[in-house]
């Protein structure tokens, strides 16, 4: 942080609260659920809870608001970050919003069990919307309690930071504690609740809203409040478009379909399944959002998907992510259509989305490669095989990306020896037959033959894709393991774990043991293998 930056007291945050100043809100009264009809948002208080400590903080976003060290260890943090106060300046509500869950209307959604507390202005001069998950109903609940697990909350509060520094567009998280009060959760949906341990994240984010918040308004003919939330999302989010002009929706919709084509392909590239991607987890602003049942690849298989709920269907799988976004930003043009008029703009808005994501596959595969890009067929047939290499036998992902930036791609080295390193990334390499070896030596062989060809230099091609490849990332058994020791008291590892992911392509000696293979009793264990829309 630069010293023209001046770090303030808890008490001393400058709050502007753009989204409840500028737009209908609803005052009607309390957690009720009902149907709220021409706002944006409800204003609602977090439920207070009865012994908050606190577990971990983010110290980069907490510079980022531009708080002071000393006051994140106060008891005044922990209050204001559990619930049980809101500062001077705070307006907490709870947004309104609709959304496509798993491919059909499910109507009026809102934020259930999220509650702002109102938009802070960070050290540079940006709005951030500090949120805390768990906080209590809302009327947007519907028969839900509003409350998280501390399982959960763990794995919302180290993704959300993982993300970011994978450097992957991400909603952030300021902090994690714990309630004191025990909340009932079915963790698998299947007639075994359970109390569990509650906890709040506080989320971080220049805007929360999403896909959702246009499709209510257009649902229900509000074309009024449509078009305030519109401009209101163009005034304050992209300035760059004109508001006054006529095509400004249309702009929007391009916008939007870009920052979402960029989030998809960083997705794909470190091996990020959401797990839920419907309508309402999908931020107007390109962010990863809403972490629930999300995981990483361990073994590299497209089909796979985290969400339990999605296992016969398969909607959400790993390969399917970026038709998925395709398919909601056709929700989100279909949401803008009263403010247009006509198809033929809209529809040339939603191209870019396909243009901006090929471009980015292709990108990101020549970086995963070591190559500057792939406009030679020769590169291209590389990146394809490696695709199929993955799947030729049970391949850890991570690992053998980063092992291909340990092949030696010089002429001197032997065919099958300059394969050695990414039999590191095979699960069980004593099974394989000769022609899946040969398939991993000729790909080998074919890849140091083209850098070869292209006179790249063995030291400089490694280390650019160790710059795009993570050595480290939240492999669901890692985060199992640090929920198990916090929920018997000991939080130890989750601190360990943040610093971990603050440097995900770094070797980070210190933390080895953390580049290995996913552990055989992770397979099917339920946290690392299974998970629900409550974990």
């Amino acid at each position: 942080m630069s010293q023209d930056k001046t770090l303030v007291a808890l008490n001393e945050l400058r709050f502007d609260n753009r989204f409840t100043t500028s737009l209908p809100g609803d005052d009607s009264g309390g957690t009720v659920p009902r149907q709220v009809i021409e706002a944006c948002y409800s204003r609602v208080s977090p439920t207070s809870v009865s012994f908050p400590r606190l577990v971990a903080v983010s110290a980069e976003v907490s510079e980022l608001l531009g708080l002071r060290a000393d006051d994140i260890e106060s008891a005044e943090f922990v209050d204001v970050f559990s619930g049980n106060r809101l500062l001077e300046g705070m307006d907490s509500h709870a947004a309104c919003y609709g959304g496509h869950q798993f491919g059909n209307w499910a109507g009026q959604l809102g934020d259930g069990r999220a509650i702002a507390l109102g938009e802070v202005i960070d050290v540079n001069g940006d709005h951030q919307m500090l949120q805390l998950k768990g906080a209590g109903p809302t009327p947007y609940s519907r028969s839900a309690d509003g409350l998280a697990v501390l399982r959960s909350s763990i794995r919302e509060f180290l993704c959300s930071e993982a993300m970011h520094h994978l450097r992957v567009p991400t909603t952030r998280a300021l902090s994690l504690v714990t309630t004191g009060d025990l909340v009932v959760r079915d963790v698998l949906y299947d007639g075994n609740p359970a109390p569990e341990p509650g906890a709040v994240v506080c989320r971080v984010a220049p805007s929360f809203i999403r896909f959702g918040n246009f499709e209510i308004f257009a649902s229900r003919g509000d074309e009024a409040t449509l078009k305030k939330l519109a401009d209101f999302v163009i005034q304050t989010q992209f300035p760059n478009i004109d508001s006054g002009s006529p095509d400004s929706y249309v702009t929007l919709l391009k916008e939007v379909c870009e920052l979402t084509a960029d989030m998809i392909a960083d997705w794909l590239r470190v091996g990020f399944v959401h797990g839920v991607m419907n309508t309402d987890n999908m931020s107007i602003l390109g962010l990863t959002i809403d972490y629930g049942p999300y995981g990483w690849l361990d073994n590299y298989e497209p089909d796979w998907t985290p969400n339990t709920t999605d296992a016969q269907h398969r909607r959400y799988r790993y390969g399917n992510q970026p038709a998925v976004a395709q398919w909601n930003l056709v929700q989100l043009a279909n949401a803008l259509y009263p403010l247009v008029g006509a198809v033929e703009p809209l529809q040339e808005a939603l191209a870019n989305y396909a243009q901006r994501f090929e471009t980015n596959w292709s990108q990101m595969m020549a970086s995963k490669l070591g190559f500057r890009d792939l406009e030679d067929q020769k590169d291209r047939d590389l990146a394809e095989e490696a695709l199929m290499v993955l799947q030729t036998v049970e391949t850890d992902m991570t690992l053998f990306w980063r092992e291909l930036a340990k092949v030696n791609f010089e002429a001197s080295v032997n065919k099958m020896e300059r394969c050695e390193p990414l039999m590191n990334a095979v699960y069980r390499p004593d099974l394989m037959t000769s022609d899946q070896r040969a398939s991993f030596a000729d790909f080998a062989e074919k890849w140091s033959i083209r850098h070869r060809e292209l006179a790249n230099n063995v030291i400089e091609v490694s280390a650019a894709m160790n710059a795009v490849n993570p050595k480290y990332v939240l492999r669901n058994y890692m985060a199992q393991l640090a929920i198990e020791e916090a929920e018997a008291g000991d939080p130890s590892m989750v601190k360990e774990l943040l610093d971990l992911l603050r440097l995900p392509y770094e070797e980070q000696p210190q933390y080895e043991r953390f580049y290995a293979l996913r552990p055989d009793w992770a397979r099917t264990k339920v946290g690392c293998s299974q998970l629900s829309c409550s974990s």
